[in-house]
């Protein structure tokens, strides 16, 4: 049953806000105290997602003192906080097992836990499993590396960064450097309730205030880099790996969101101009059980506004067994046996917990300007949130509540609706036998059962440094990682002849120069069977380019919106793919590096490079960079941008480094010597 508080948290705060109000200066913090303590690390990793912890893994194990900060109480990020505990993988890749090491451990102890790697018998992926053990079972393992490799691990959780101090050091490279980082640690006020009882929307803007308030006590926390005998190029690293990009937004070093003008090199785009507001959709999940009586539903005062959106997406995926299996994250035992659209699954049976990420279903994707999640640059600027102490994690706060509506509202569907968007009336019937899962002691670990963040896809991207080749800053695009068929008509009615020109000699390698100068035709380009292969790839990842879009219209959940047109010709398979160094090098700041879904990818690639595994191998390569330049006294950018002696070296090292340890650089048999990798589904 839908708790009664659930409807207290909500009540007393409108269903909408003018845009006067989102973007008042109330929202903005007071100005600094004195920090109440100075914590001295190696490496600080902002943000404690599956990134955020690769990052802090591979840096404990090689001996280091590092600070990981965390806006929930729970590591792992897409495993726990944001409960999508669904391992996303290709098939090819998981028959390999070619994984970084520390991902596979992980798999490992899942399967040790439960003596099974797939508790849930969930059907879209090997395995399924409880957030809140995705917390534990991470956590340990964290604690493990800090043993094994006589590190140390400083854990903050509860904790969101508010300042940094950014300073040009003299002949410390051609930036500037970050020397210092302001957080702010909250926990409740003595006779409150405990963490993790009103959803993230109530907390968010009191999380990023100096002072005290009736709710929080706030403890503020200088990190700072561990002194050193001697000089240093950087005297620490820090590492990004919050779910939106945050630290990139707080340095204001180069980077974009949501999606790129159409061009050569993002062919597929729906924008010829590009659109900052349109992100993939976010999505809060949540648990619920299956009964052996029926259970009574209280509908949610927001409901009507919602219920329009809610529908099964497809006839093939309409089938309420189907949409439950799809990621059922604990099961008791097996059930009958039971096919709907050609996909065969156990049926659910009393005490199956299943966690919910539908599309059409609790997905909520805002993508204009009155409703964005991620504030832009010229928002940002607008609210006061690049002012000294104006930060306040730029999100709208509003769009975060509306998310969790949108949530609560999809189970009361799921259980009690009749209607469906996309399929039309008669499709849809009641599934009274259910219940919605809360409390401290539930999957999500929250009173309100919703996931204690959001699952985020896409966050602001930086854009890499300038070189010879990439003029206007390193990125990797939709061509290098796409199995599209680029001769489609769709790429030669909507880019320009020079531009489709462009893409052709792009994907025809030797033959390039002979396309641009038109002794080869379009016509005559063969067809590329892979992806671009970096001379300074840190890590791999493989995954279909999947596209959640955001809606045409604001709100989201209007009756009749679409998505936006144009978002999922993108969409589609991909080759296997590398992580170069370049693109998680931002601009402006050498002792920062990018890891998660923030690196130097397009809004199209990125729709590929956020699954698990890739967040890990981004992770992992950033904590193994950072340890590795610290120890060279070497800055990360030299390693590409730098003379050749030191690149060809240095760099080669680094790689070998990577994969000496466990954590691969390139997929087998994927190099300049095989032009075909369709092996690799």
């Amino acid at each position: 049953m839908l708790i009664k508080t659930w409807f207290r948290f909500f009540a007393s705060v409108p269903l909408s806000l003018t845009i006067f109000q989102v973007f008042s200066p109330l929202t903005l913090a007071t100005p600094p105290r004195s920090p109440d303590q100075t914590v001295e690390c190696d490496i600080l990793v902002v943000g404690g997602g599956l990134s955020g912890s690769a990052a802090t893994y591979e840096a404990l194990l090689r001996g280091k003192t590092v600070c990981l900060t965390e806006i929930t109480d729970w590591v792992g990020g897409q495993i726990s906080s944001q409960g999508t505990s669904a391992l996303d993988e290709r098939q090819t890749q998981r028959d390999k097992l070619f994984y970084p090491q520390g991902y596979l451990e992980f798999r490992e102890r899942i399967e040790k836990h439960y003596r099974k790697l797939n508790p849930g018998d969930c059907w879209v992926s090997e395995s399924c499993f409880l957030p809140e053990d995705g917390h534990k079972l991470l956590f340990d393992q964290l604690k493990d590396a800090a043993k094994k490799g006589k590190g140390q691990l400083k854990w903050f959780p509860s904790t969101v960064v508010k300042d940094l101090s950014i300073e040009t050091l003299p002949n410390r490279g051609t930036g500037q450097q970050i020397t210092s980082v302001t957080a702010i640690q909250h926990q409740p006020v003595k006779g409150t309730p405990p963490l993790n009882t009103e959803p993230l929307s109530q907390i968010i803007e009191d999380a990023y205030r100096y002072e005290n308030s009736p709710r929080f006590d706030k403890n503020i926390i200088r990190f700072v880099p561990k002194p050193s005998k001697e000089q240093k190029l950087a005297d620490w690293y820090v590492i990004e790996a919050t779910e939106t990009g945050e630290l990139i937004a707080l340095a204001d070093v180069p980077y974009r969101l949501g999606i790129d003008p159409r061009s050569y090199l993002e062919p597929s785009s729906s924008s010829t101009t590009g659109d900052p507001y349109c992100t993939q959709g976010f999505t809060y999940t949540f648990a619920m059980e299956a009964t052996e009586d029926p259970q009574t539903h209280l509908v949610p005062s927001f409901y009507a506004q919602h219920e329009p959106y809610y529908s099964y997406e497809l006839p093939r995926l309409a089938n309420f067994n189907l949409v439950f299996t799809y990621r059922r994250i604990w099961s008791p035992k097996e059930g009958e046996k039971e096919t709907f659209g050609g996909i065969t699954y156990d049926k659910p049976v009393v005490k199956d917990i299943s966690m919910q990420n539908w599309t059409w279903g609790n997905d909520y994707r805002p993508g204009t300007s009155q409703d964005n999640l991620i504030y832009t640059r010229g928002q940002l600027q607008a609210t006061g949130q690049l002012d000294p102490g104006g930060w306040m994690g730029g999100l709208r706060t509003d769009t975060l509540r509306k998310g969790e509506e949108h949530a609560i509202g999809y189970f009361y569907w799921l259980v009690t609706g009749t209607t469906d968007s996309q399929l039309g009336y008669g499709v849809k019937k009641p599934e009274p036998n259910y219940r919605y899962l809360t409390g401290l002691d539930s999957p999500m670990g929250t009173v309100h059962g919703l996931s204690k963040y959001p699952y985020m896809r896409e966050g602001r991207r930086i854009i890499g440094r300038p070189s010879f080749t990439y003029e206007d800053g390193f990125m990797i695009s939709e061509i290098d990682i796409s199995r599209q068929n680029y001769k489609d008509a769709f790429y030669q009615n909507n880019l320009s002849p020079d531009e489709y020109r462009r893409l052709m000699a792009t994907l025809s390698g030797l033959e390039g120069f002979k396309v641009l100068e038109g002794t080869v035709s379009p016509e005559q380009v063969q067809k590329r069977k892979r992806s671009t292969i970096y001379p300074d790839s840190i890590g791999i990842g493989h995954y279909a380019i999947d596209f959640h879009p955001c809606m045409t219209l604001s709100p989201p959940e209007a009756p009749g919106n679409t998505e936006r047109a144009g978002e999922r010709q993108g969409a589609g398979n991909a080759y296997p793919f590398q992580i170069p160094l370049r693109a998680i090098i931002p601009q402006k700041i050498d002792n920062l590096l990018v890891a998660g879904k923030s690196i130097a990818v397009s809004h199209i690639a990125s729709a590929a490079y956020r699954v698990h595994s890739f967040e890990w191998s981004a992770g992992a390569a950033a904590g193994i960079t950072a340890v590795f330049a610290k120890k060279e006294n070497i800055l990360p950018y030299q390693l590409v941008y730098s003379e050749p002696i030191i690149k060809e070296k240095k760099l080669l090292e680094l790689r070998r480094i990577l994969d000496e340890s466990g954590n691969p650089t390139a997929f087998p048999d994927t190099s300049i010597f095989n032009d075909n990798w369709d092996k690799w589904k």
